[in-house]
């Protein structure tokens, strides 16, 4: 990895790394950095106090992830995906969720349930509990497929959450949206609580592929060729 690399000549590199890593993905997903937008590393690097190498390096982590396209002599830039790759993301979403809420179910407890009932209600516009619905949403999923106990694959389902977090939010503010993501989440719950864990892979999987369609119809701006 470019971080051990980073450390043989300075350990102090790679927290700064992390951090500046930290920094642009949060900011990613949050759509403060938008579609198109050029990554300026000596502006980013001033925001958090740090040097431009560990900018330049999770700017080159962030690429490998498929969120940032870095070009010799044209910078950097905040990628847009077209129609087919954000099916893709979401077609791969729905079979490794569904993946890790089948394994997950053998291991949830009551007090697992009550939390992801909690979560659920968080996602009400009305609720004080989580900031935003995206992020309401997004702590749902990853609370739920933690109980898989499968680090790995619950690295592959954040990065792909990065991905289309900055489309999703702007999808869960638009007034007419059509998906009932709440009857979803509860279809999905009440296969926790009978223990099906089939059923939870198949509720998952539908929940993810559904959203796709008028996710789509209200992002003029990812459809490409």
């Amino acid at each position: 990895m470019r971080t051990s690399a980073l450390a043989d000549f300075d350990p102090s590199l790679v927290a700064a790394h992390d951090e500046a890593y930290a920094h642009i993905l949060g900011a990613l997903r949050l759509g403060r950095y938008v579609a198109g937008e050029r990554l300026i590393p000596e502006t980013i690097a001033s925001e958090i106090g740090t040097s431009r190498m560990p900018v330049r390096e999770a700017l080159r982590r962030l690429a490998a992830e498929g969120l940032v396209t870095m070009r010799a002599n044209r910078g950097v830039t905040v990628n847009a995906p077209n129609v087919k790759e954000m099916r893709e993301v979401f077609e791969m979403r729905a079979v490794l969720e569904g993946l890790a809420v089948r394994l997950a179910v053998p291991n949830l407890k009551a007090a697992d349930i009550r939390q992801l009932e909690q979560l659920l209600e968080a996602m009400e516009p009305r609720s004080e509990l989580q900031a935003d619905w995206t992020t309401a949403h997004r702590h749902f999923h990853e609370a739920l497929c933690a109980k898989s106990d499968c680090p790995r694959l619950l690295r592959q389902i954040s990065a792909l959450h990065s991905v289309v977090e900055p489309h999703m939010r702007m999808w869960a503010s638009m007034e007419d949206r059509q998906v009932g993501t709440r009857e979803h989440h509860e279809k999905l719950l009440d296969a926790i609580r009978a223990g099906d864990a089939s059923a939870c892979e198949e509720a998952m999987r539908q929940h993810v592929l559904d959203t796709v369609p008028d996710l789509m119809r209200h992002m003029p701006s990812v459809h490409g060729p």
